[in-house]
């Protein structure tokens, strides 16, 4: 996929008031500080995009950017531990679980996961609940340029066998926004996800053509 432009669209704070046409949507999501506004403006080609900052919980609203005046990519807040209130953190959670739950023309999410981390029990709940939601997601390790070679092995076994599925374990991608690693496996996953159409109409049953990314559960 090449990125011939890109423009933000707006902020929202509920579903109901993202932006509407009708296009297909590719949500971001991962927990506070996995490094999501530095994978978007690699992904985007642009720097300063998405804001980048070093305190957790910088996104706070729902941000729509139109890509090639075709589908939407949606920065969506974070979760975990963010310097918020517990009033400010149930205000996000809600808004991120509305639009998850809601938002018809959500086509995929892909799920950041800090490379140097182990399992996280956040993650993997939020994993479990979209699974529930019947969204597969995508699973994307950020800061890879952060770990040896042999550690990101390591990270992959324990991360497939911790979210083995029925359908088996899933595949992952890796990206280093630094390095601009990954970018070209993502755009293809993201490309391959809009070219397909469901026979049954629903927009989140999709499969993958790329061998970069397999589906973790079976949406029908």
């Amino acid at each position: 996929m090449q990125i011939k432009a890109v423009r933000f669209c707006g902020s929202s704070t509920h579903y109901t008031a993202c932006p509407s046409g009708g296009y297909p949507e590719l949500a971001l999501v991962g927990r506070s500080n996995v490094g999501k506004s530095s994978l978007i403006n690699m992904l985007m080609h642009r720097k300063g995009l998405a804001k980048v900052s070093s305190r957790p919980g910088k996104t706070q609203l729902i941000n729509h950017f139109l890509v090639n005046e075709a589908w939407y990519l949606v920065d969506l807040p974070g979760y975990g531990w963010a310097k918020a209130s517990h009033t400010q953190r149930h205000m996000w959670q809600k808004m991120l679980l509305g639009y998850l739950s809601h938002r018809p023309h959500l086509h995929s999410v892909f799920v950041l996961l800090d490379a140097r981390l182990q399992p996280q029990e956040i993650d993997m709940a939020f994993v479990d609940w979209l699974y529930k939601q019947r969204i597969t997601p995508v699973m994307v390790f950020t800061k890879a340029d952060k770990v040896s070679k042999q550690h990101m092995q390591k990270q992959l076994a324990t991360f497939q066998q911790a979210l083995t599925t029925d359908a088996g374990p899933p595949r992952f991608l890796i990206t280093s926004a630094r390095q601009q690693k990954g970018q070209q496996a993502m755009l293809a996953a993201m490309e391959n996800i809009l070219a397909y159409k469901s026979d049954t109409g629903n927009p989140l049953e999709y499969r993958l053509l790329t061998k970069e990314v397999r589906p973790g559960r079976s949406l029908s």
